[in-house]
């Protein structure tokens, strides 16, 4: 569903939904190296346990496989930012961070928990500190959903009303997943506001070829909204017509519909 705002907790399941579960046994041998590759694995396999538990929101199961890892490394990075999430999600703000910054002092090379880092702080209204986490982030081309860190850039510079750095990051989202519809409508937005209609068009046409090929991808009152404020632009009156009927019936008390009327009064 093509959402109107993203919340904190929305970034944090995005995260979330890029954590890999791996399974393994840890074992023994004589050999040093061989040990040091078993506790390797072991702090590993916990922690990649803990992420799955979170993403259940089974933080309970999360937090102990995380403490056995903090038991074998208590400055093990991933483990940090882990806890970090269980912290934040229970509502402790100031053990939160503490983790996230454990972390990311443990192994600055550490993009995930920048992202966790940054998703927190984004959800603190600490916008300046969650932008710069984003965008060092931003920086990892091996990171395995680069593009979502460009969306959260985008959102943080958005907040920051800096439009030229979120319209560039937007962009650069929609490059990296063509076919994500937050970043299209989000980059849509920026460009409406910042006048460039045409632009803001394009992006629009690809959100909706996107959702006329998903059953799944339904219309949000942001989203209509900004097709309505295009579409009235560029007097495409059909489709201006179409999306305020689905305006008007899919979200009758919603603050857009009631945006959308103001706009017909003020004859804009």
């Amino acid at each position: 569903m093509v959402n109107q705002f993203v919340s904190a907790r929305f970034v944090m399941t995005l995260m979330l939904a890029a954590m890999l579960l791996l399974s393994g046994c840890v074992t023994t041998t004589d050999s040093r190296f061989a040990r040091e590759a078993d506790r390797q694995k072991a702090l590993t396999d916990y922690v990649q346990l803990a992420s799955a538990y979170i993403g259940q929101g089974n933080f309970e199961r999360a937090r102990h496989h995380l403490d056995r890892a903090l038991e074998i490394d208590s400055n093990n990075s991933p483990a940090l930012a882990a806890k970090g999430l269980i912290f934040a999600n229970e509502g402790e703000p100031e053990l939160a961070e503490s983790n996230f910054r454990r972390a990311i002092s443990a192994d600055s090379k550490n993009t995930r928990a920048n992202v966790y880092y940054g998703a927190f702080l984004y959800g603190q209204g600490r916008m300046e500190q969650a932008r710069d986490q984003f965008a060092k982030a931003s920086g990892d081309t091996g990171y395995p959903d680069r593009g979502s860190v460009f969306f959260n850039l985008g959102m943080t510079q958005e907040q920051l009303d800096d439009f030229p750095a979120a319209i560039s990051s937007y962009r650069r989202a929609t490059e990296l997943a063509r076919s994500d519809p937050k970043t299209l409508l989000a980059l849509s937005r920026v460009l409406l506001e910042t006048g460039d209609v045409t632009a803001a068009d394009y992006y629009y046409s690809r959100l909706l070829t996107i959702m006329q090929r998903s059953a799944r991808l339904q219309h949000s009152s942001e989203s209509l909204l900004v097709g309505v404020r295009i579409a009235r632009l560029l007097d495409k009156r059909d489709q201006e017509a179409s999306l305020a009927l689905m305006l008007r019936n899919n979200f009758p008390e919603s603050a857009e519909l009631r945006q959308y009327k103001v706009l017909m009064s003020n004859g804009q």
